[in-house]
């Protein structure tokens, strides 16, 4: 039976010491609550106060419950005040030096049965009880921010900790009503191993001027469903964190090239430049500690942007090319918008399936009540079905959706060449294949562009705009504004593998399953990992499993081609799975058996 904690300790009351006091003591536990300072501990103390005075103002907390919540905390300087405890969560910044000198002053001052756990998010828990005479009762215990709200618990176990401290930390868990997954010490954990390496590319992206700050989040949020984007989550960890636990990473966790941190990170730290608590990082703050981003140099002007009123001009015709899911999506979202759409197909029959995909879709959404009946068969009334390319002469732009092979792409855009009018934009929704391969098919390299859509086209709000190193400014502003009149988010990025969103999330789910291979945790736990630790709408395993493992390992294996980065080889184990035939839920079998759900 594992033990009853009645008394806890918790050493630093940052942010996030100052988080765990709360949750220990909303569930009924005395928290002797510590800090090196009389001023150190009015700070500790202001922020507890005011946290729990916002969730009364929530209504998430009843003044009563907050009072009791107070009184269970006692606020002392100095470490000789936890000589009683039964549990203490050191919270200290993350420097080895700083934490091994604490816990070994732990070992003197606390009882000889007491564990001592470190909320280390990067460092080396084993590293840290050596310094201790008790390293079997030294366990990490890696709370995320904030601490009342994140569900997550990682639960981190050294070679040596006792198998009935694991027990009790996890029961104690339960009791604060965390949800835990227990792991043995390797750098990173579990949330952040994938978390920064993600982070620390997307600031490469940043580095390189590859795309905007502002283009990057929009794009992970829009087209990914994350809570934030990379950079504003830089912005919110803080920047000097964010450095120490990539070096860290670097270090312990093989001399990953993917976990160096960029070196921007570390002359921004340098410049004072750490994110919201120092008021300025990737992003600019109305002051220090506030999460309201103001304009500043980078912000781009209102003249940048596409104009409120993008609704196409009168006479305004589209040709989508292809009969596949995603043609049919965007020939719903032009007809929609107000455009007049020529659909080409390969033949009458094609042509009858894609007119019966929209018009279900459209259906769909006159019963959601999204849609008036008149607006669908107004919609229905734009569309012109054909399969000939030939109808395609007078339209002002072609969106290409064909498959996904460089060879079809090419021929296609070379008859596009002869046929379409001079200054028509052709646009190509390639996901993975060189933009600008398709473009040299042509004789007017300069008006290619690749417009990206996510499926489903009539519900993701993100579009990539893909310029080539031909594509001329007026191609890409013209992109730029027919997403806008099609009420998508376009995010403007070069011609690389990948583009932004495929770039940023391909190699996290890869290094997801690198972690599974190596029997580091199971994929329950990784996806609860980043779910509950970092607000992501679906784990990488249930995310590879809808995606298609085939899909994933093609898109991972021309990010790998292009880049030659070591780490973005693809996992073995996918490369198995791909062969065995089990490629998620298309085929009943991926990660998981859906066989039997």
């Amino acid at each position: 039976m594992a033990r009853e904690f009645t008394s806890v300790g918790v050493v630093g009351l940052g942010t996030m010491g100052a988080g765990i006091v709360e949750v220990f003591a909303r569930n009924g536990l005395d928290v002797m609550a510590v800090e090196i300072s009389e001023a150190a501990l009015d700070r500790g103390r202001a922020t507890l106060t005011g946290s729990t005075d916002r969730a009364v103002a929530k209504g998430k907390l009843a003044e009563a419950d907050r009072d009791a919540l107070l009184s269970r905390v006692n606020f002392q300087v100095g470490l000789d005040a936890l000589h009683a405890v039964d549990l203490v969560v050191e919270a200290v910044p993350e420097h080895l030096d700083l934490k091994q000198r604490i816990f070994a002053e732990l070992d003197r001052v606390c009882k000889p049965e007491a564990i001592l756990a470190t909320n280390t998010s990067s460092l080396s828990v084993t590293e840290i009880s050596v310094a201790t005479a008790r390293p079997h009762q030294v366990i990490g215990i890696h709370f995320f921010n904030p601490a009342p709200v994140m569900k997550l618990v990682e639960v981190v176990r050294t070679v040596v900790t006792s198998a009935e401290v694991v027990a009790d930390v996890e029961a104690l868990c339960a009791r604060l009503g965390k949800v835990d997954v227990t792991i043995s010490d390797r750098a990173g954990f579990i949330a952040n191993a994938l978390l920064f390496g993600y982070l620390n590319h997307a600031v490469s992206m940043f580095e390189s001027r590859y795309t905007t700050r502002e283009d990057i989040d929009a794009a992970m949020k829009l087209g990914c469903g994350l809570p934030m984007g990379p950079l504003a989550l830089m912005d919110l960890i803080g920047l000097d964190t964010a450095y120490e636990i990539l070096d860290t990473m670097y270090r312990r966790g093989g001399r990953d090239r993917r976990h160096a941190p960029v070196p921007l990170i570390k002359q921004m730290v340098t410049a004072g430049l750490l994110g919201r608590k120092s008021g300025r990082g990737f992003y600019t703050y109305e002051r220090p500690g506030s999460p309201v981003v103001v304009p500043d140099e980078q912000t781009p002007l209102a003249t940048e942007s596409a104009p409120a009123d993008a609704s196409p001009a009168a006479g305004t015709k589209v040709g989508v090319v292809g009969s596949g899911t995603m043609a049919t999506g965007i020939i719903e979202v032009f007809a929609k918008a107000g455009y007049e759409v020529v659909s080409v197909t390969r033949g009458a029959e094609k042509s009858a399936k894609v007119f019966e995909a929209v018009r279900t879709s459209l259906n769909k959404g006159v019963v959601r009540g999204k849609l008036s009946e008149a607006d669908r068969e107004a919609a229905l009334g734009r569309i012109t079905w054909s399969a000939s390319l030939d109808h395609l002469a007078d339209v002002d732009l072609v969106v290409e959706a064909v498959v996904e092979e460089l060879s079809v792409k090419k021929a296609l855009f070379a008859s596009l060449d002869e046929i379409c009018k001079p200054g028509v934009v052709l646009a190509t929704t390639t996901s993975s294949l060189p933009v600008i391969d398709v473009a040299m098919a042509t004789q007017r390299p300069a008006d290619v562009v690749g417009l990206h859509f996510f499926n489903p086209a009539p519900i993701m709000p993100l579009v990539e705009v893909v310029r080539t190193i031909r594509t001329s400014p007026e191609t890409t502003a013209t992109a730029g504004a027919v997403c806008a009149a099609i009420g998508k988010t376009g995010v403007v990025c070069g011609d690389r593998s990948g583009f932004i969103v495929n770039a940023l999330l391909f190699p996290y789910l890869n290094d997801a399953v690198k972690m599974l291979e190596a029997n580091y945790s199971t994929a329950d736990d990784i996806d609860h990992a980043m779910k509950l630790g970092c607000g992501y709408p679906m784990g990488p395993f249930e995310l590879l499993d809808v995606v298609g493992l085939d899909v994933a390992l093609a898109i991972q294996r021309e990010l790998y081609l292009e880049l030659r980065e070591p780490g973005f080889a693809p996992a073995p184990l996918l490369e198995h799975l791909v062969t065995a035939g089990y490629l998620g839920r298309k085929t009943g079998r991926g990660f998981r058996d859906h066989t039997r759900r």
